[in-house]
C-alpha cells in the first residue's frame, strides 16, 4: 500500500548546539528572562488522501444514494426525495473507501483502497457490516455483471492475500512472480455473492490477470455479459536513453561507440545552448516505440533499439467475459493514464476518460524548438471511445 500523508502542526524551535550537548545556548541574562523552547506537540491533524473512483451509487430502485465518505471510512446513506436528499445512516466500513456499488436495495459493496478488502453492507434493519472479503493490494473498483451478478473487484497484482492458503486452490492465486517477465500486473478478483465461502476473508471464484499496470476502472456493458478493464498508468510506449549511451557534443549525426561495445547514432538533439550562449548540460533522451516500424525511435526518428533489449507492449483497456471469465479483447493507445470509464446504455459504445502525454513531441528549426514539454498535469485531457477516428481536447479519439 502506497500512501501520502499530511499533517498540520505548530512549529517548534530548538536551539541547535543543545541538539548537540553543548551550552553554546546559555545566556548571562536572569533565567526568568531567557526564552524556553517550545513544547513538542503531536499533529493536530492527520490525513490519508487516495483518490476516490466510484464514490456514489444509487440503488436500483432510485430511493437509495450511496457516498463513500473516504476520510471518515464510512458509508454514507440518504434517502432520495422530490424535494432533496436527507440523510439516513452512515455505516462504518474499512479504511479508505474509494468505491461502492449496490447489488441490490437492501446490499451494497464498498472498496476499502488501505485495509485491501471488500465491506459488504446490508440495509435491513440497522445498515451494518455482514461479511468483509479480503482481496489483493489496493483495490480501486467494483461492478456487479453476469447472468450470476457475480462481483467484479480490480487490485494489484500483489498483496498477502493471494498466497493465504485458504484460497490456495483459486484459479489465479498464489505468488505474484514480480520479477519474472511477461507476468500481468493488473489482477480482477472475482467472487460469487450467493457463495462467498467459509474462509475468513472469503473465497473467489477467480483472479483474473491482466497485462496492464495499476488497474483502476470498471465498466459493464449493458446487456451485462462484458466487463470492461483499464490499467490506470498504462503508459504510452515511451522510455528513456540513458546519457551514457547518448554521443557527446550535441552532434546528432556522428556515431560513437559505447562501453559496451554497441553503437549510438549520434548525440542529443539540441538546442546546444541557450539564447545567452550557455552550454547546455548533456542529459538523457525520452524515446518511443514505433509500432509501424519496430523500432525504439527519437524525435528525429534515429533507431535506439541497442538500448532496449525487451518490447512494451501498449494495452490499455481489456474486455472480459463476465460468465466464462476469460479475457475476450485487449484495446492499445487509448490514453497514458485512464480514470474512469462507462458505456453508452443504448449503442453499447465505451468512454474512456484519460491524459495522454506527449511526453517524446520534440522538433528542431534551427535554435528554435518547436514542440512541447509536457507535465503531467497538462497533459491532453480526452475522453475515448470504440468507434471511427478523431483526436484533441474536447472531443474523442475512438477505437
Amino acid at each position: 500500500m502506497h500512501h501520502h500523508a499530511r499533517s498540520v502542526s505548530g512549529i517548534v524551535l530548538f536551539c541547535g548546539a543543545t541538539l548537540l550537548g553543548a551550552s553554546s545556548c546559555s545566556s548571562s541574562e536572569p533565567d526568568e528572562l531567557q526564552e524556553q523552547p517550545a513544547a513538542v506537540t503531536s499533529p493536530s491533524f492527520l490525513e490519508f488522501e487516495s483518490g476516490p473512483v466510484r464514490p456514489i451509487a444509487v440503488s436500483p430502485d432510485r430511493t437509495k444514494l450511496f457516498a463513500v465518505n473516504t476520510p471518515n471510512a464510512t458509508l454514507d446513506i440518504f434517502n432520495v426525495t422530490a424535494s432533496g436528499l436527507t440523510a439516513a445512516g452512515r455505516v462504518p466500513v474499512g479504511l479508505e473507501p474509494v468505491a461502492v456499488a449496490a447489488r441490490s436495495n437492501t446490499e451494497v459493496w464498498v472498496v476499502n483502497h488501505l485495509s485491501d478488502s471488500v465491506s459488504v453492507v446490508t440495509l435491513t434493519g440497522t445498515p451494518h457490516v455482514t461479511r468483509t472479503l479480503l482481496v489483493g493490494d489496493e483495490p480501486r473498483d467494483i461492478v456487479f455483471a453476469g447472468t450470476a451478478s457475480r462481483a467484479f473487484i480490480t487490485t494489484a497484482h500483489r498483496g498477502q492475500q493471494r498466497t493465504d492458503p485458504s484460497i490456495a486452490s483459486v484459479p489465479g492465486a498464489g505468488d505474484s512472480k514480480l520479477t519474472t517477465p511477461s507476468v500481468p500486473r493488473a489482477d480482477v478478483w472475482v467472487f460469487d455473492p450467493a457463495n462467498l465461502g467459509n474462509t475468513l476473508g472469503g473465497t473467489p471464484v477467480r483472479i483474473m490477470g491482466f497485462f496492464t499496470d495499476t488497474p483502476r476502472a470498471l465498466a459493464v456493458s449493458p446487456d451485462k455479459n462484458t466487463v470492461y478493464v483499464a490499467g490506470f498508468h498504462s503508459g504510452n510506449q515511451t522510455s528513456i536513453v540513458n546519457e551514457d549511451f547518448i554521443c557527446p557534443g550535441f552532434d546528432p549525426n556522428t556515431p560513437c561507440t559505447n562501453d559496451d561495445g554497441s553503437t549510438s547514432p549520434g548525440g542529443n538533439l539540441g538546442p546546444k545552448t541557450d539564447a545567452s550562449g550557455e552550454q547546455a548540460p548533456e542529459v538523457s533522451m525520452i524515446v518511443k516505440f514505433n509500432n509501424a516500424s519496430g523500432h525504439w525511435e527519437d524525435p528525429a526518428g534515429r533507431v535506439w533499439d541497442h538500448v532496449f533489449r525487451f518490447s512494451m507492449p501498449d494495452r490499455d483497456v481489456f474486455a472480459l467475459d463476465a460468465n466464462g471469465l476469460t479475457q475476450s479483447a485487449a484495446f492499445s493507445h487509448v490514453g497514458t493514464t485512464l480514470f474512469n470509464m462507462v458505456t453508452n446504455p443504448v449503442s453499447g459504445k465505451l468512454y474512456v476518460s484519460n491524459s495522454d502525454a506527449q511526453k517524446a513531441v520534440q522538433q528542431l528549426d534551427g535554435k528554435e524548438i518547436k514542440g512541447r514539454a509536457i507535465k503531467v498535469s497538462e497533459a491532453r485531457e480526452r475522453s475515448t471511445a470504440g468507434g471511427a477516428s478523431g483526436d484533441g481536447r474536447g472531443t474523442y479519439n475512438r477505437w
